[in-house]
């Protein structure tokens, strides 16, 4: 069934879905992980983002080991490292020990997403205190002005991270007040009170209303977009953003650069974008970019992570799991599932800002 809804937004058929769904099931090891390819590292986030395609497509056992794993990785403090090496029996062995607060509170999204989709309650009730306490190792690294440290070991806040964590404390709260019991609503209040905070710092930094606060790297697309995608920016404001940045960074015909000034499309940043696209009520508009995207595909329904358009040539020679699994979130969100809705759409989610008014366009 979900497979059927992904095959409405009308771009691929469910033969061509499938083919994408079977090779991200293919990577999958026997543990849970989900790593970028075979022999590659596992990360926490995009571990994340392919457990949420698994669910989306009709596969919630699946995502539900990789939550798993992900629960069983976890350290003492509440993080994550940023990346696991990649074994034939799945990723044990911690390969980069940052611990990012991003990478460690997405967690929340896909529990909250895998609950809304299934209504397993049993899962969710196994995953709170991981989320509690990945959250609450969040929380920890909060600056005064509410933007979040992206790790313990800087004061450095980064937008793009930020956007990410106001939408998984968004879920964290969720989670909370559904499967947290009497603690979990008295946490819920506290992580409300935070995710606002964050938020609306969040929002001012989208509207070009908070300079300095974050780390400067406007030369990437993830910053121009990701306060629509994390749920923060909405509105006027939204449509405004990505208006103004679109001829910096998107590529008629071709798709998303990761960088503005590199003549390089890739797959994530452009179905990514279609996500925010659809939030802000410009489906057409996120479909046309998706299709645009398609030069990506490859026969075996796995997505190359770039394309240099200057030489015509495909780069790095890579097909990732995320990729495919950001390609297709974008299905759910255009064929109507409603987890990926619920959590990307964010009108439902605990922390609401409030929204300017708009006219919205295709």
């Amino acid at each position: 069934m979900s497979v059927a809804l992904l095959a409405r937004a009308g771009l691929l058929d469910r033969p061509a879905i499938d083919r994408t769904v079977r090779r991200i099931v293919a990577l999958q090891r026997p543990d849970g992980s989900i790593p970028w390819f075979h022999g590659d590292k596992t990360d926490p986030w995009d571990h994340v983002e392919s457990a949420m395609a698994l669910t989306a497509a009709g596969l919630p056992g699946l995502a539900a080991d990789a939550y798993r794993w992900l629960a069983s990785r976890q350290n003492c403090d509440g993080s994550w490292y940023a990346n696991y090496a990649d074994t034939a029996e799945g990723a044990a062995e911690a390969a980069d020990k940052t611990k990012d607060a991003n990478f460690s509170a997405y967690l929340a999204v896909g529990a909250y997403h895998h609950l809304v989709a299934t209504g397993d309650m049993d899962l969710a009730t196994q995953l709170w205190p991981t989320v509690r306490q990945a959250t609450e190792f969040v929380l920890e690294l909060q600056r005064p002005d509410g933007a979040i440290r992206w790790n313990p070991d800087t004061d450095e806040a980064l937008l793009t991270g930020s956007s990410s964590m106001y939408q998984a404390l968004r879920c964290a709260v969720a989670l909370a007040l559904r499967v947290g019991g009497v603690a979990g609503r008295r946490l819920a209040g506290d992580w409300t009170d935070a995710a606002v905070r964050l938020g609306e710092t969040v929002a001012a930094a989208g509207r070009d209303e908070a300079p300095g606060v974050f780390a400067p790297k406007d030369r990437y697309s993830m910053d121009w977009y990701y306060p629509v995608l994390g749920t923060a920016l909405r509105g006027e404001a939204a449509h405004a953003r990505i208006d103004e940045g679109w001829d910096r960074f998107v590529v008629p015909g071709l798709g998303t650069r990761c960088v503005a000034d590199r003549p390089w499309v890739t797959g994530g940043e452009t179905f990514e974008l279609c996500i925010a696209l659809w939030a802000m009520g410009r489906s057409g508009q996120a479909k046309r970019l998706l299709a645009d995207a398609q030069h990506l595909r490859d026969q075996d329904g796995l997505y190359w992570t770039g394309y240099v358009f200057t030489d015509k040539a495909v780069w790095p020679e890579e097909k990732t799991s995320w990729t495919a699994g950001s390609l297709l979130l974008a299905l759910a969100v255009l064929g109507g599932e409603p987890a990926s809705r619920a959590v990307f759409g964010g009108s439902r989610l605990p922390a609401a800002l409030p929204v300017r008014a708009t006219v919205l366009t295709a």
